[in-house]
């Protein structure tokens, strides 16, 4: 099938290059197909392949000018508009999208592509002439982002094929597998295999840690008990055991300050647990600081702002009352100087998104330095916020703890003593929605938890059959994405198509 195609030319590309550096994206070394596996900067290289496609998170979508994958997660929630038609916003934005529209293909392809890179690390590196330990934790690396790419696959697409070898050939057309034995013999057994290793809690060089071991498997722990899995009540009493041990162990402390996240001498450290890595000084340069600037606002050096992805008016009036979050350059601003003259300031036609401004590449340099969160500090305590409470039918002490200080950073009030576990599960699910909105978070909640914020009665309703403010109603269909329909063409074996499609 075409994927496996795109897989085995990936594992030809990562046998015959390595990088000079980790951030650096094109190859500057090549190694030959029996290259020496004694030499330590081989096997570290072939590790390091793992990690190339986690730039497919920002994926540039082909034929759409302001199109990113980014997009697609966003604008699923019904809480995001775009100033450009040429994004496919309106098929999200009335659900009329389908097998062949934006993003799907190559959400899909990239992700492959990383599993493809994992499993030619985890097939050679046992031939590296390197230490246990180091090899131990190499191969903790290649699992856990093995884990990852398809952590994203089973949620977006349900069941998918479970490829966990390097392909000898192209003559490959395989089916799909359920979720379940996806997250059963896969996702799961990666990570508990990595938690076996000595990986650091953390890495500020941004390879993966222990941090992110424990903190994706909380994440999964809590998915794989939900709605999508319905795994049984244990599964979030080792969520809860996981994402606690980030927060004892980890090292990370929340910012004090929103803007510090998108400062970039903070890259990988305080409050990150994992980040996609970017840097302004090599062909790798993060895309989000443009493609969240108001379209043609005129305010920055780069020479198109697409304004492709910015909050509607009622998520951002759901805000509480006094939140920290939705002031001026926390979360979002509604005006900026422009660059001729520079004296002059624009307003906005409403907010825009400000977790993305690099402020260096706005006034000079239009490359953007940041890198991209997949996981932080934030994001954990809530993950063992709601995971405990389940597990133990009620919140504890140091749940209450987390999410008050989610909240303090915010400038919100103590919540009141003795909430009840339905009414604490509320109130974390709605600072997972303003903490980590627009961090490619909100969607999977909503499809975890079968749960959607109505931004403007309050209320929680349920997935299905939630009307958006754009007036298109959530139904079955929406749980999942359909498969690719350039998939199906090359590998019919993917047949069925998820429901509705």
């Amino acid at each position: 099938m075409k994927t496996t195609q795109h897989i085995i030319l990936v594992l030809l590309v990562l046998l015959s290059c390595s990088c000079k550096k980790f951030l650096e994206q094109q190859p500057s070394n090549f190694i030959p197909p029996d290259a020496d596996l004694s030499d330590p900067k081989v096997a570290r290289a072939i590790a390091d392949g793992s990690y190339q496609y986690l730039q497919g998170f920002l994926q540039g979508q082909p034929s759409s000018y302001g199109g990113n994958v980014y997009n697609l997660m966003e604008f699923m929630t019904g809480k995001s508009n775009s100033d450009l038609g040429q994004t496919g916003f309106a098929s999200f934005q009335n659900l009329s999208y389908n097998a062949t529209s934006f993003y799907f293909d190559t959400w899909w392809q990239r992700l492959y592509m990383g599993i493809g890179a994992c499993n030619l690390a985890i097939q050679n590196l046992p031939q590296a002439k390197v230490t246990d330990a180091v090899k131990t934790n190499m191969l903790a690396e290649a699992h856990t982002l093995r884990a990852l790419y398809y952590f994203h696959l089973v949620r977006m697409y349900g069941a998918v094929p479970s490829v966990t070898q390097v392909p000898k050939d192209l003559n490959l057309n395989l089916p799909r597998t359920a979720a379940k034995d996806i997250y059963d013999q896969i996702i799961i057994p990666d990570l508990v295999l990595a938690a076996k290793s000595t990986l650091p809690w953390s890495d500020k060089t941004g390879r993966v840690s222990m941090g992110l071991v424990q903190s994706l498997l909380a994440d999964v722990y809590l998915t794989y008990a939900g709605a999508a899995i319905n795994g049984g009540n244990q599964y979030y009493g080792l969520s809860a055991a996981a994402s606690k041990a980030v927060i004892t162990q980890g090292g990370y402390f929340l910012f004090p300050e929103y803007t510090d996240m998108i400062n970039p001498a903070n890259k990988n450290t305080g409050e990150f647990i994992f980040q996609v890595q970017y840097a302004a000084a090599v062909p790798s340069i993060n895309p989000l600081t443009p493609l969240t600037i108001p379209n043609y606002a005129g305010i920055s050096q780069y020479s198109d702002e697409y304004g492709a992805v910015y909050p509607t008016p009622q998520f951002i009036a759901s805000f509480p009352a006094g939140d920290k979050r939705v002031q001026e350059r926390q979360f979002f601003y509604t005006k900026y100087k422009k660059k001729n003259p520079a004296v002059d300031t624009i307003t906005f036609k409403g907010p825009y998104i400000y977790k993305w401004f690099d402020s260096s590449a706005v006034v000079s340099t239009a490359k953007s330095d940041l890198n991209y969160t997949l996981y932080r500090l934030a994001d954990v305590y809530l993950l063992y916020a709601e995971a405990s409470n389940r597990a133990e039918g009620a919140p504890n002490a140091d749940a209450i703890e987390y999410l008050r200080r989610v909240r303090a950073r915010a400038k919100l009030a103590p919540l009141p003593a003795g909430m009840s576990q339905a009414a604490f599960e509320q109130e974390v699910w709605a600072q997972r929605y303003y903490e980590l909105c627009f961090e490619n978070k909100m969607w999977f909640d909503m499809v975890r938890t079968r749960k959607v914020h109505n931004d403007v009665t309050g209320a929680w309703d349920n997935f299905v059959g939630h009307k958006t403010v754009f007036g298109a109603t959530f139904a079955e269909k929406n749980l999942l994405f359909p498969v690719p329909k350039q998939e199906i063409d090359v590998n019919p074996k993917l047949l069925p198509n998820n429901t509705g499609f």
